[in-house]
C-alpha cells in the first residue's frame, strides 16, 4: 500500500509539471491576437530610458498589430528598479512615440515589477477606461501566465507573442520554459488563492 502511494505521488509530480510545461509550449507557439479594446506591453528591463532587447521585441510587436487595427489603445507597463531615472512604462511609452505611434493612444501605467503586480496595474487602468478586453504582448513563454492572470481579473485576452528578440522560443534557452512552467505552476497554486482573495474583500 505504502510502495503504490509513494509511486502515485511520484507519478503526479511528473506529470503535472509535464503538462503544465506542454500547455505553455502550446500557448507560447500557437498565440494569435484577437482584435480587443487595448494592447498590453508588459514590461523589461530598460537602460537610462533605453529599452532593452527583450522590451524592444515587445514594442515591435505592439506597434505591428496596432497598425494592423487590433487595438485603438496601448498600454505600457512597469515601475523602474531602485536608481533608476525612468520607468519600462515610461521607456516604452516613448519608443512607441519615437516610432510614430501617437501619443494620444498611449497610456504609460507606471506600476508594477512582476507579472502579478503589472496585470492588477493595467487591469485597473483598463476599468477606469471601461475596457474588458486586451492583447497581451509579452515573451512567447511568458504569453499563458500573463494570460490567466488577466482572465482571473475578468479581462477577456490573447497573447500577441514577441518572436523575434533573446527571449524568443528560438533564441531562448530550454530553461526559460523550466522557469516558466514553475511560475505558471506556482501561481495556478498558490497566487492565484491570494488573487480571488483580493477581489472578495473589494467586493
Amino acid at each position: 500500500m505504502i510502495k503504490r502511494l509513494i509511486s502515485l505521488i511520484i507519478l503526479i509530480a511528473i506529470i503535472i509539471p509535464t503538462y503544465a510545461a506542454c500547455n505553455v509550449w502550446y500557448t507560447a507557439t500557437h498565440a494569435k491576437p484577437v482584435k480587443s479594446d487595448v494592447i498590453v506591453v508588459l514590461g523589461a528591463a530598460q537602460f537610462d530610458g533605453r529599452p532593452s532587447d527583450v522590451l524592444e521585441a515587445r514594442l515591435l510587436e505592439a506597434k505591428r498589430i496596432y497598425e494592423l487595427g487590433f487595438a485603438r489603445r496601448i498600454i505600457t507597463v512597469g515601475a523602474g528598479q531602485p536608481g533608476d531615472r525612468t520607468t519600462e512604462a515610461a521607456s516604452g511609452m516613448r519608443w512607441l512615440m519615437s516610432k510614430g505611434v501617437k501619443k494620444k493612444v498611449i497610456d504609460a501605467v507606471a506600476l508594477g515589477t512582476d507579472t502579478l503586480n503589472s496585470t492588477r496595474a493595467y487591469v485597473t487602468d483598463m476599468k477606469v477606461m471601461k475596457d474588458t478586453s486586451a492583447i497581451i504582448v509579452t515573451d512567447q513563454y511568458h504569453c499563458l501566465r500573463a494570460m490567466t492572470m488577466a482572465r482571473d481579473l475578468k479581462i477577456t485576452t490573447s497573447c500577441a507573442p514577441a518572436k523575434t528578440g533573446p527571449a524568443s522560443v528560438k533564441t531562448s534557452s530550454f530553461r526559460y520554459l523550466v522557469r516558466e512552467t514553475g511560475a505558471y505552476l506556482a501561481y495556478v497554486t498558490v497566487g492565484r488563492h491570494g488573487i480571488n482573495l483580493t477581489d472578495q474583500i473589494k467586493n
